[in-house]
């Protein structure tokens, strides 16, 4: 059993987490830490934004840290202009303050595609796949497939993992140096190649009711948006979990 750090005050940690859960937030604390050394290089120096749950309630996206965050919590002032405001946004560098996140009923762990020393340059290419209701995850790794041999023609190649929720999600890491208009355009088109591959199975429409029953090829994940870590939680029941896996295994997920 993995030793709690005493640098951290835990509270009501035999609550469940949320209804239907079916887990308590020492399951959460405990998982995090487990997966801490895994989960970190994912989260480090990217501005974080983090859905919470409390029991009963609705879920809530939490981006601006509230002012009872302790001060060692590092964290990066960004302007947005959506709301005209300055945001201080955390970074989640160490295990300390990803359990003090865990103590706050933060679940989920959506981050930047960019470092904040290099905000205006993505380190990752990120392919959104969603399946259409109620449709078989099988279909999900077809079009996964898709993706990758449109990436293998264009002489690239990129990584896959759970969304932790109904998808996929490919990463393809990218050269110091590239332009947020340059990725957006280049993951438009590697959608597009692979949509072109099997029209049948996938689609880059972005309407829903135009998609006939088909998986979403998702490429709008660039610039300042943000994706689901890998190791993240989700808020779904069973409390599900964003996972790498390799091509190999794929089609057994």
């Amino acid at each position: 059993e993995s030793k709690l750090p005493s640098d951290v005050s835990f509270t009501h940690l035999d609550e469940q987490l949320f209804d239907g859960a079916d887990a308590t937030k020492r399951d959460l604390v405990e998982y995090l830490d487990a997966v801490h050394a895994r989960m970190l290089p994912c989260l480090t120096d990217r501005p974080l934004s983090v859905i919470r749950i409390r029991p009963g309630q609705p879920a809530f996206m939490q981006k601006n840290l509230p002012k009872y965050t302790p001060d060692w919590v590092p964290r990066v002032p960004i302007w947005a202009e959506a709301s005209r405001r300055e945001v201080s946004y955390a970074l989640c560098n160490d295990r300390r303050t990803l359990l003090w996140f865990a103590n706050q009923r933060a679940l989920e762990y959506h981050v930047t595609l960019f470092r904040v020393d290099r905000w205006d340059q993505p380190d990752y290419l990120v392919l959104d796949l969603d399946p259409p209701e109620g449709a078989a995850f099988a279909v999900v790794v077809q079009a996964a497939h898709l993706i990758r041999q449109a990436l293998t023609e264009a002489g690239m190649a990129g990584a896959v993992k759970t969304s932790g929720a109904k998808g996929l999600h490919v990463f393809v890491p990218l050269a110091a140096g590239s332009s947020p208009e340059d990725v957006a355009a280049a993951t438009r088109a590697v959608a597009v190649r692979a949509e072109r591959i099997d029209p049948d199975l996938a689609t880059t429409a972005f309407v829903k009711d135009e998609r006939e029953g088909k998986v979403f090829l998702d490429s709008t994940r660039a610039g300042g948006a943000t994706v689901v870590s890998a190791y993240s939680p989700r808020i779904r029941p069973g409390v599900s979990v964003s996972f790498p896996v390799s091509w190999d295994d794929i089609d057994e997920v």
